[in-house]
């Protein structure tokens, strides 16, 4: 596995030197674009605009549009925007996880000591776990600052990047049904329902059916028979009546567990 990142986290005085790897992986299917004619595979080029000729990729340069001129920033303009945030994951606070909305996490990346720092670092997760707490640190990846979550998993330290308060939108502009009345009898059902579905989290019994089905269909393509579709069920007609829908639902878990 290739680091993506190395630096160090800075936890009060003490600095651990770092490597970051990818900790997800893509479980989609690599599918590529193709002519419809031929069968060619389209390719993109970078084309710049006025010439219309392509453009190799050690000339291109990013720019920050002002008054109608471009302004050309280079790699180190980057580091100099934050040159103390450029090399190191500084821990500014520690916080709850539980108070981290799902909302605001992006990836994940497991966190490797190098070899004089294994102590600092054994030191970091073991008092993460045993606090059950989370550092909160910002660190620049890629010509752009992140915020992120230092948390333990099992023995090894995960940074989690998050997005800042201002990459969430507001909700306000959502319609919800903040005007409906739900009876008494009808909120006791719903509650009994999500005990009744309630159990342990255990991702890995949540497998990719999607992605199963359709490389299934691939398969059978390839061979050149005709793929087996499975036929959808139509569903009845739901009743107006919200408890009545929960007592069937109910049931039709007790069926299910059985």
């Amino acid at each position: 596995m290739r680091s993506i990142w190395k630096g160090s986290i800075g936890f009060g005085l003490v600095n651990i030197p770092i490597k970051l790897y990818s900790a997800v992986q893509s479980s989609s299917l690599s599918l590529d674009m193709l002519d419809s004619r031929d069968h060619a595979r389209i390719r993109y080029q970078r084309i710049n605009e006025n010439t219309r000729k392509e453009v190799p990729y050690d000339k291109i340069v990013k720019g920050y549009l002002v008054d109608d001129n471009y302004v050309i920033l280079e790699d180190k303009d980057f580091e100099d925007a934050s040159p103390e945030k450029s090399k190191i994951i500084e821990i500014e606070n520690f916080v709850e996880i539980q108070e981290v909305n799902p909302m605001f996490y992006e990836t994940s990346y497991y966190c490797e000591p190098e070899t004089q720092g294994r102590k600092a670092y054994a030191l970091l997760h073991k008092a993460l776990q045993k606090s059950k707490k989370a550092g909160l640190g910002r660190f620049v990846l890629r010509s752009s600052e992140n915020l992120c979550i230092i948390h333990p998993l099992e023995k090894v330290i995960v940074v989690s990047k998050i997005r800042f308060a201002d990459e969430i939108r507001s909700s306000e502009e959502i319609l919800t049904p903040d005007s409906v009345e739900v009876s008494k009898k009808e909120l006791d059902m719903g509650l009994a329902l999500i005990n009744q579905y309630s159990s342990k989290f255990e991702i890995e019994k949540f497998k990719d059916e999607y992605h199963t089905e359709l490389m299934n269909i691939i398969k059978a393509k390839a061979k050149g028979k005709r793929p087996t579709i499975k036929k959808l069920k139509p569903q009845k007609a739901s009743d107006d009546n919200l408890y009545d829908m929960l007592m069937q639902s109910l049931g039709s878990s007790s069926k299910k567990g059985a």
